[in-house]
């Protein structure tokens, strides 16, 4: 390979790196490690070829997919947008960036065998999520409250985990209470971009709302999240609890949005952490 050409590859490939938000990796592949903590039935169940395929999968491909979609259809808006400057890749038409996109999202048919056929509902929602909630005809992300709701694609990669370690579905009141998390992180994520989305002309569940009131809906979606964990386990309500007194702090003291929402990767990770080590104590304990 000549020069150039590994020059252009190392090119593209930091691309890619930086266009699935490496801050945000976990938000897909932390939910594999609590369901399979929890689906586990012995110290066996922790690692397969399921598991890891899994995790490998919602690692780093599908957020190549998840946000490489986002990027595709939002290139108008976010020509003006200030956060592709440091944080994120702007994408400018390149034709090989929707080839990949595709690949990541077809990925899965390759791992279906070495998957349970229980999981493979929760993949099919993840990637049909994905895509509506970026691509027309849908593109729910700028449908007031469809944008929130469609957020709990971020449940699917952990009920798939769960699904394909225990065989049976996951409870109902954990999908509910993670579908309702989701539905609150990701009203706070919009809330920074109110401003340029309005002023462009999206309408989001947080534009519709405005500041305040988004503030009250995400304290609202953590706190029945909280709940419904705690319905589970009054231990996970507790820790989930952590998140509605965060939205009333954040809202209640002198701190820019724009700045607490990257506190939140390593809040979610703690968190996650905490979920994870629960599970394992029922094996360990």
């Amino acid at each position: 390979m000549a020069d150039g050409d590994d020059r252009g590859l190392r090119s593209r490939l930091a691309y890619l790196l930086t266009l699935s938000r490496p801050r945000f990796w976990l938000y897909l592949a932390g939910p594999v490690l609590v369901g399979v903590a929890y689906a586990a039935d012995g110290v066996g169940d922790l690692v397969s070829p399921a598991t890891a395929v899994l995790f490998a999968y919602f690692l780093l491909p599908a957020n190549v997919f998840l946000y490489g979609i986002n990027d595709v259809y939002d290139r108008e808006i976010d020509a003006t947008n200030p956060k592709k400057e440091d944080r994120e890749a702007r994408y400018r038409g390149q034709r090989w960036v929707p080839a990949v996109v595709t690949g990541c999202a077809v990925l899965p048919i390759l791992f279906l065998p070495l998957v349970q056929s229980t999981a493979w509902p929760w993949l099919a929602a993840f990637l049909v999520l994905g895509t509506a909630y970026s691509a027309p005809p849908a593109r729910f992300k700028t449908t007031p409250l469809l944008d929130s709701i469609s957020n709990g694609l971020y449940v699917a990669p952990g009920a798939a985990a769960y699904a394909a370690v225990a065989g049976t579905q996951p409870p109902l009141l954990a999908i509910g209470g993670g579908w309702l998390w989701a539905m609150g992180m990701h009203t706070f994520s919009a809330i920074p971009d109110i401003e340029p989305d309005r002023a462009t002309g999206i309408r989001t569940t947080a534009t519709v709302l405005g500041k305040g009131r988004s503030y009250a809906y995400c304290g609202a979606c953590w706190l029945a999240s909280a709940v419904a964990f705690g319905a589970l386990d009054p231990r996970l309500g507790v820790l989930m609890a952590v998140y509605p007194v965060l939205v009333v702090s954040i809202a209640t003291a002198s701190v820019a949005v724009d700045r607490a929402y990257w506190w939140f990767p390593a809040i979610n990770t703690a968190v996650g952490a905490a979920l994870t080590m629960g599970g394992l104590w029922r094996l360990y304990g």
